[in-house]
């Protein structure tokens, strides 16, 4: 068992399991248009009563690849939830089904079927011109199961200010965050803006490091208390973050830096972000299926995780590709700002050593995975991903059980493969 986890894990890293399980996967047809519907209400997955030691040992389990293919997609049976209803009728997404394109890494040609065992794959969804071409699910997921996002929530988060900013809830990405959350100042993020923590460039002092054991890492504790034990909430640890670098100097990952920033949503909207997520994204943008968020903290009281803890089915997660892709439109619906989808996916390039073993740059939240003009993605942990490439007009979604030591390999033949698809697309 894996006890120290660096940055490589690339967002929240539990614990880590050394050996790979074998599993078999079985595949899905082609998706048939959604049909639009009134989805019936779904409530939260809440309890009165602190986690149970068998529940514990549950969690800690979390990304041990033997059962992550499995636990992925049931995140409800685990954690407390703040549930987000869907549309009542939802956006449809017709189906025109095309063959995937093969493609070559490190110098061998594969094809999908032979992707989808070599990169983990739980679902997998392609999505031109608005249109589903490709559409498979794993390892006896459904098409109506929630999937957990990992950090690709960072990206919703990022959506939600820039709706907030829209609406007059927050002035502008040049805000501190402390004028919005007092308990910032005398903290690392005293005097640091919402664009620098936007970033991933706020200066304070946080490593996203899970050194567990007998002397655990900050960030091990905050996971323990807050996720694991539902002793504490999330950010209750800034109180003990100290500034390190210059606001904007320096990139440095750190899920405690969308935990910030959705305590601002919080605060600046009055309201939970499991509401102003259901409110102002997920019904005005159609989606099909209501999505929950994993909440922290002790039971019932808990904020939902802003840093890791979405969870949505894979076709509504491809509509919130498809929005970014169509500049924050749903239809003929104005869901998000389209300023704020071109400045989001502006990004600022890695220095030598930023970010060592994935992406090349990094905007409002949103990855820049390669070299494709304009391409931008929403990443997670074990790998996740929504890949949008605007020059084919392609959304890429794919929802993995990567063991967290193979990672950065495994999110380089992903990479490619989207690539070799929207290429296949452009001709």
């Amino acid at each position: 068992m894996t006890n120290s986890i660096s940055r490589s894990g690339r967002i929240l890293v539990l614990v880590s399991a050394a050996a790979m399980a074998l599993v078999s996967c079985q595949s899905a047809p082609a998706a048939q248009p959604a049909t639009p519907q009134a989805a019936p209400p779904e409530t939260s997955r809440n309890s009165v009563e602190p986690p149970s030691p068998s529940m514990v040992a549950l969690r800690w389990n979390l990304l041990n690849p033997a059962v992550e293919s499995l636990y992925f997609h049931n995140m409800d049976e685990l954690f407390e939830t703040r549930r987000v209803q869907p549309a009542s009728v939802a956006s449809v997404l017709a189906s025109s089904p095309e063959p995937l394109p093969s493609y070559t890494f490190n110098g061998t040609v594969f094809t999908y079927e032979e992707f989808a065992e070599r990169t983990m794959t739980n679902a997998f969804l392609v999505i031109r011109d608005g249109q589903i071409t490709f559409e498979d699910y794993r390892n006896r997921t459904r098409a109506d199961d929630r999937f957990a996002s990992f950090s690709m929530a960072k990206s919703i988060v990022s959506i939600l200010v820039g709706i907030a900013i829209e609406k007059g809830a927050i002035g502008t990405v040049d805000d501190l965050a402390s004028a919005y959350v007092p308990e910032l100042k005398g903290t690392g993020y005293e005097g640091v803006s919402l664009r620098h923590i936007l970033q991933m460039r706020s200066g304070v002092a946080y490593e996203e490091r899970y050194d567990f054991g007998e002397n655990p890492s900050l960030a091990a504790q905050v996971h323990e208390n807050a996720i694991v034990l539902n002793r504490a909430r999330f950010t209750d640890a800034v109180s003990g973050i100290a500034g390190r670098d210059a606001p904007g100097s320096r990139f440095n990952y750190a899920t405690m830096d969308t935990a910030v920033l959705g305590r601002v949503l919080e605060a600046a909207s009055g309201r939970p972000l499991a509401e102003i997520t259901q409110e102002w994204l997920w019904q005005p943008a159609g989606m099909e299926h209501g999505g929950f968020w994993i909440a922290d903290g002790p039971a019932g009281v808990g904020r939902e995780l802003a840093g890791m803890g979405y969870n949505a089915t894979l076709r509504d997660f491809g509509r919130l590709g498809q929005l970014m892709l169509n500049g924050g439109h749903a239809g003929e619906r104005a869901v998000i700002p389209e300023a704020w989808v071109r400045d989001a996916t502006q990004m600022i390039a890695f220095k030598a050593g930023e970010s060592d073993d994935i992406g090349t740059g990094y905007g409002y939240q949103w990855w820049q995975l390669d070299d494709e003009p304009g391409a931008f993605a929403a990443v997670g942990l074990a790998g996740q991903f929504i890949y949008v490439h605007p020059a084919s007009r392609t959304v890429i979604v794919k929802l993995s059980f990567f063991p967290v030591a193979e990672q950065a390999a495994l999110t380089a033949e992903s990479v490619a493969f989207f690539g070799a698809i929207a290429a296949a697309n452009t001709r």
